[in-house]
């Protein structure tokens, strides 16, 4: 069997196994090396073929015998084979931002587009650009286009991002801000983890098409898993990966007025699965040391949502998880990209006579008709589906069957 794999530095939440586990049947695995430890891991680490990724696209191709025409022209590779003892390294970020950009239904010729960053990735983004016609600008920290000066670039029409800001754990926040450019008519941001950085969140806000760089990986993947193999990848099969991949890792997250059942929901739902339960109250009084009632008496509600917001940002910028949330995440705006970033939100909607009160403060002080008043239509505006709750197990099975419509 071919022994391939991811190389890097940092690689604790690759996708890239999972995907080439779909491609082929060839071992793959992840490979953090220090650069010292380069030459000799490329020279006789054993293995048949590697992916390249941060920081050593550039590095690597000192220790190559050849080089792609791709490779040659961009100046980065992302892709290596070993046959005979030979190095050849490839760039197949090519026909991954190629595939982005097709599915994005963009069309560059004759456009300004905007590419933010200037490293590896960068490279085969502004190759794959020009060669559609592009007006190819590239902003740097420190270039003669930087974003010091972004406001000559008011005209672009898109804008792709190939830094890792926003990137997970580091989520929130985006290089440039959208609204600055008032002709854009597209966002690509080339970070698929979380789904929606700040970057395609602030452009989804202002009616643009914003994708990630799920497909992009993949289409990748597959012209990489071509070269290791020498067998081609359908082309449906990349779109058929995507999704399976981003279904895998996006969390599914319960919102719902306080006594709805989330918790027990979302444990049923999380067994049935195979996926972890977090439940955003019981972290935020392990953070706290008290409990909830405690918080709400000794230091009153803002201090709680302030906590609970901290909370949440520390459990949603994770994937693949099943997530009980309070029943008052709604009221505060903020909290809606936080749980949106990574995540499909379910309201689970019950009776309110059926409602549980006890041991809830608000629900105890307002009562539930207040609440509900203030809270059912933003859980409406916030979800993706809605759930009527019949019971802990059959609720999730509900939530099953709905989400993989």
């Amino acid at each position: 069997m071919l022994r391939c794999g991811l190389l890097g530095r940092r690689l604790g939440h690759s996708y890239s196994p999972a995907i080439h586990a779909m491609l082929g049947d060839y071992e793959y695995g992840l490979y953090e090396k220090e650069p010292e430890a380069l030459e000799e891991f490329l020279r006789h680490g054993g293995l048949d073929g590697l992916n390249v990724t941060i920081p050593y696209k550039k590095t690597v191709m000192q220790w190559c015998d050849a080089l792609s025409d791709e490779a040659l022209r961009i100046g980065s590779v992302n892709t290596l084979t070993v046959k005979d003892g030979k190095i050849t390294g490839y760039n197949t970020d090519c026909d991954g931002f190629a595939w982005l950009l097709q599915a994005s239904g963009f069309d560059p010729a004759g456009k300004k587009a905007l590419v933010l960053g200037s490293g590896g990735a960068s490279l085969a983004v502004q190759d794959v650009l020009r060669n559609r016609g592009a007006q190819v600008v590239v902003v740097s920290r420190t270039g003669e286009d930087n974003y010091g000066n972004l406001a000559r670039h008011r005209d672009a029409a898109l804008l792709v991002n190939a830094t890792p800001v926003g990137m997970y754990p580091h989520t929130g926040v985006s290089p440039v801000a959208v609204e600055d450019f008032p002709q854009c008519r597209a966002v690509l941001d080339l970070i698929y983890n979380p789904a929606k950085t700040r970057l395609l969140l602030d452009a989804e806000k202002l009616g643009i098409p914003a994708f990630n760089g799920l497909s992009m990986l993949v289409a990748q993947a597959a012209r990489a898993s071509a070269l290791f193999t020498g067998a081609p990848v359908p082309a449906q099969r990349i779109g058929q990966i995507t999704e399976a991949i981003a279904r895998r890792e996006r969390n599914i997250i319960l919102i719902g007025m306080p006594g709805c059942g989330k918790t027990s929901v979302a444990k049923a739902l999380a067994a049935q699965t195979g996926r972890e339960f977090l439940d955003c109250d019981a972290c935020l009084e392990q953070a706290a040391g008290k409990s909830i009632p405690e918080i709400f008496a000794r230091d009153g509600e803002a201090a709680f949502r302030r906590l609970e917001t901290q909370t949440l940002q520390s459990l949603c910028c994770q994937s693949g998880k099943v997530i009980a949330t309070g029943g008052g995440v709604v009221t505060r705006p903020e909290n809606r990209d936080v749980l949106r970033q990574n995540g499909v939100l379910v309201f689970l909607q019950r009776p309110l006579e059926e409602l549980q009160v006890s041991g809830r403060p608000l629900s105890e002080q307002k009562g539930v008709a207040a609440l509900a008043e203030q809270r059912l239509p933003l859980y409406r505006a916030w979800s993706d589906c809605v759930v009527d709750v019949c019971g802990a197990q059959a609720t999730a099975n509900l939530i099953r069957k709905e989400l993989e419509r």
